[in-house]
């Protein structure tokens, strides 16, 4: 049995505001995981989703691993570099793509509908061709499952390697739920963890090496993206990110020599562990349990199954 942490006023304001901070959420977005009160969100409270995503920790680590993957893909590259702010504001990218994962695990059902249509909006004016001359469209049916299937990966083994350790059936059960959120993006959601291997299988001959993903990572090491207390591990984070990607495509996209020693593991899994005992009133996962009635430590009490 694990037991919750609340730390003295002090302490928590900080992080609460660094919270806050992470996830771009104003006063105003704080309310999209408050209300309406009692209305569901795409996944029920029960969900494996949502204890995997209530950790920061784990989504920010997750989080780059996705992109690294993302990023082998040369039309996903090219979408990316060239119809985002990534390189000229990486932070307030970065924290709009932490929202909306937010928000589609949190958010009330009708909040995440609408803002997973405006993301739908957005993406069809995305189109071009890569240097190489390959077409995209942002709303291929075939990127969209790599999207979301890189994502699904990253968030689920940053968990899985550096929170708590999860069985072969939270896994697959993890993967199965993201079928609703998966279909109203347009993509379709792998069930379990042989169909994504599967399917990164099918997409590995596609993936190639790219100056794009080393300015990526730097990037990355040097943006002061992380609250304060955080920064000074910030690029052992992205390293641990670069361990949880596969190995074969480490290969492929030349970081074979890129991640963590022992030491540097157990360091990443002590904070990650803390970090899931931690109860923040501005973590989305806890607003969302008090839009639902439930208490605000719902998803950090419980033993060693889901």
């Amino acid at each position: 049995m694990t037991a919750p942490i609340v730390l003295p006023w002090p302490l928590r304001s900080g992080l609460e505001a660094a919270t806050r901070a992470l996830f771009d959420l104003g006063e105003q977005s704080s309310a999209d995981f408050l209300r309406p009160p009692g209305e569901a969100a795409l996944l029920s409270p029960e969900s494996v989703s949502w204890r995997v995503f209530k950790n920061p920790l784990s989504l920010f680590i997750g989080g780059v691993a996705a992109v690294i993957m993302e990023l082998a893909e040369p039309r996903v590259r090219t979408g990316v570099w060239e119809h985002t702010t990534f390189r000229i504001d990486p932070i307030q990218r970065l924290r709009r793509t932490g929202r909306a994962a937010m928000v589609t695990i949190y958010g009330a059902r009708s909040t995440a509908e609408a803002m997973i249509t405006r993301v739908r909006r957005m993406h069809d004016r995305v189109a071009g061709s890569t240097p190489t001359g390959k077409a995209y469209r942002a709303n291929d049916p075939e990127l969209l499952n790599w999207v979301q299937g890189t994502a699904a990966y990253g968030f689920l083994q940053a968990y899985h390697a550096y929170v708590r350790p999860l069985s072969d059936l939270e896994r697959d059960r993890y993967y199965a739920e993201g079928t609703l959120a998966a279909s109203l993006y347009g993509a379709s959601a792998a069930m379990s963890e042989a169909a994504l291997e599967m399917r990164f299988e099918a997409m590995a001959n596609q993936l190639e090496r790219s100056d794009i993903l080393f300015e990526f990572l730097a990037i990355m090491r040097s943006a002061p993206i992380l609250p304060l207390p955080l920064r000074p591990v910030q690029s052992l984070l992205i390293r641990a990110a670069i361990d949880l990607t596969p190995h074969w495509l480490r290969r492929i996209v030349g970081l074979t020599d890129h991640g963590l020693n022992a030491l540097e593991s157990a360091v990443v899994r002590q904070i990650g562990a803390f970090a899931d005992r931690l109860i923040l009133e501005t973590n989305p996962a806890v607003q969302a349990c008090r839009r639902m009635r439930l208490s605000a430590n719902y998803l950090y009490v419980h033993d060693n199954v889901f």
